[in-house]
Parts: structure tokens; C-alpha cells; sequence
């Protein structure tokens, strides 16, 4: 049995659509689902504003079958990958995988866990620390709070990530 946060977002077509699809696919898998939250985009490119969700699950799936999961997600959602950090209708990314209890590491380039900027997105921290308030993440500096590292991110990125009004 392994354990997965998963973080969604989209700011392409129905985003709270793809957001749901996730969820969906997951099934009874899915054990916490954060609220929706609004978030500027992160990286160089302009575009709209993200809608963002995280996601704990577990089942009797490898850190690569989760990876394959949130990969099938994006297909079925017609994710595009045109250019890094662009506008895309649904991106899902492994952010964590614990088995036997312990964290998984992994240095592999496609899939390195735990997600190496996860420590430093306030759009993953804040929906993640909503549904899992002891959470915690492996980091090169020790394993830390979710509380502890969003509180150590710049303020104006923490208010940029705002609940979104339910629909």
C-alpha cells in the first residue's frame, strides 16, 4: 500500500472540470481532496490565473503507476505539452509517495520525488496543508512541517493563493 499527494491545476478550458476528473479517476482511492484554489501562474510565461487542487491518495500502486495515473489524467483531459510552464488544460504532478511508511526518494529525472520545488510552491503547501495539517516533506535540509515551510515563503505568494467560491 503506498500513500500519494497529488497536486492538479489547470487555467485551460473547463479547469474545474479537469480538476474534478482527477478525483473522479481516482475513486475510492482518493482518501482528501482540497478545496479549489485560485493561484497566479508560476515561471515566465503570461497567461490566465490557475485554479489548483491537492489530492491524497492511496492503493496498491508503485511511484510509477501513480506517475502513469496523473500522465493518463492529462490524456484524457488533451493536455498538450507545448512549452514549459505554459497554459495547459490539466497538469498532475507526484508530489510525495510514502510505502511501508517511509518517504520515497528518487533521483530519476522523470520522476524525482519528493517534487523537488514542492518545498517552495505555495499552491501545493496551502491546499495540502487544508486536508493533512501535520503533513510534512522530505527536503535535502531534513524532513519539515508543511505549516514551517509555507510560513517561511514570501507573504504576497502566500496571499496569492486564494480559495476559490464554490460552484
Amino acid at each position: 500500500m503506498s500513500r500519494a499527494v497529488l497536486s492538479a491545476g489547470s487555467n485551460v478550458g473547463d479547469s474545474r472540470r479537469h480538476l474534478a476528473s482527477v478525483a473522479a479517476a481516482l475513486g475510492e482511492r482518493a482518501v482528501a481532496v482540497s478545496s479549489v484554489y485560485i493561484t497566479p501562474p508560476w515561471g515566465p510565461v503570461a497567461q490566465d490565473d490557475f485554479v489548483n487542487q491537492v489530492i491524497i491518495a492511496e492503493g496498491e500502486l508503485t511511484p510509477r503507476d501513480w506517475l502513469e495515473f496523473c500522465r493518463c489524467c492529462e490524456r484524457a483531459a488533451d493536455r498538450v505539452r507545448v512549452e514549459r510552464w505554459g497554459p495547459r488544460t490539466l497538469d498532475v504532478d507526484v508530489v510525495t509517495v510514502e510505502a511501508d511508511g517511509a518517504a520515497v526518494r528518487s533521483d530519476d529525472p522523470e520522476l524525482t520525488l519528493p517534487h523537488p520545488r514542492a518545498a517552495v510552491r505555495a499552491f501545493v503547501l496551502v491546499p495540502w496543508l487544508e486536508v493533512d495539517p501535520e503533513a510534512s516533506l522530505w527536503t535535502p535540509g531534513g524532513t519539515r512541517r508543511i505549516a514551517e515551510l509555507l510560513d517561511e515563503l514570501d507573504p504576497a505568494e502566500r496571499a496569492g493563493v486564494r480559495r476559490a467560491a464554490a460552484s
